[in-house]
């Protein structure tokens, strides 16, 4: 008898499943993670975006004491050629923008940085000149429609037939007409207007009778033109001069106050309101 050999068929083989090893974060990585993310926000703030809150009434009824804005860094810089790609375009005329406050100086009179927002309502060459509260840019007639308006109960003289009275220098550029500006205003009018240098812009603010601008202190330089606020993000009805306050004791009151009043005093109808 003869036997037929066959081949051994190899029995079935199941797949098993491979199982997924799970991989847990490191302390290095949660830290590398957050540190990642901090860079990144802290490159927006500087180069790119800013908060900023509105501490008086000088733009009212455009920006409001307590409105918190985002604002852009970029658009308004002078061009750099490590960001070709980005959209630079000059100030002009009607932007609100952030600056640094010109000739600023501290108690013990040495130079400090204060930030400030208004309406350019000068470039350079632009002849200027306010009658009855109106404003006039090389002889034509600019109302500015979203400023407060001029009447009888709040005409002053040097603010309202601007330039027609000289400043008169304090020696207090954080309060009034620095001595500088006072010395320098004669040699920029021609014909009775206040004629804009190359390089400066003229600002004013919104509410016209309650702001500490060009009119007191002079022009603003270029390269202080910070950026132009985009948008509103938050609003909250803010006392004026509550961000005067640097003692402990007011902050942390302050800070309670928005804390339990947070619903009922946000003003909510500004929140993503566009800056105009």
């Amino acid at each position: 008898m003869t036997t037929k050999n066959t081949p051994l068929e190899k029995p079935p083989t199941e797949t098993e499943p491979v199982a997924e090893e799970k991989h847990e974060e490191t302390p290095f990585e949660a830290v590398a993670s957050i540190c990642s993310v901090l860079v990144v926000g802290l490159f927006i703030l500087t180069f790119l975006a800013q908060n900023f809150v509105i501490p008086s009434g000088s733009m009212e009824k455009t920006l409001l004491v307590g409105d918190h804005l985002v604002v852009d860094r970029i658009s308004l810089a002078p061009p750099s050629k490590w960001m070709p790609l980005v959209h630079y375009r000059e100030p002009k005329r009607g932007d609100i923008v952030v600056f640094i406050k010109p000739g600023t100086i501290d108690s013990d009179g040495k130079p400090t940085i204060l930030f400030l927002v208004k309406r350019l309502i000068g470039v350079p060459g632009d002849h200027i000149h306010l009658h009855n509260g109106v404003v006039y840019i090389n002889g034509q007639e600019h109302p500015f429609p979203y400023a407060k308006t001029t009447d009888e109960t709040n005409f002053t003289p040097f603010l309202d037939e601007f330039p027609s009275i000289p400043p008169i220098g304090n020696g207090d550029p954080n309060t009034g007409t620095p001595d500088a500006w006072a010395n320098e205003f004669p040699s920029h009018i021609v014909d009775g207007d206040l004629v804009v240098p190359e390089g400066k812009f003229f600002m004013m603010g919104d509410n016209r009778h309650d702001s500490l601008d060009s009119r007191y202190w002079g022009f603003v330089p270029r390269e202080n033109v910070m950026g132009r606020p985009l948008f509103n993000y938050w609003s909250f009805v803010t006392p004026e001069h509550q961000y005067d306050e640097t003692g402990v004791g007011s902050n942390v009151a302050w800070m309670a106050h928005v804390a339990l009043h947070f619903f009922t005093d946000t003003r909510w109808k500004r929140t993503l309101h566009l800056t105009r």
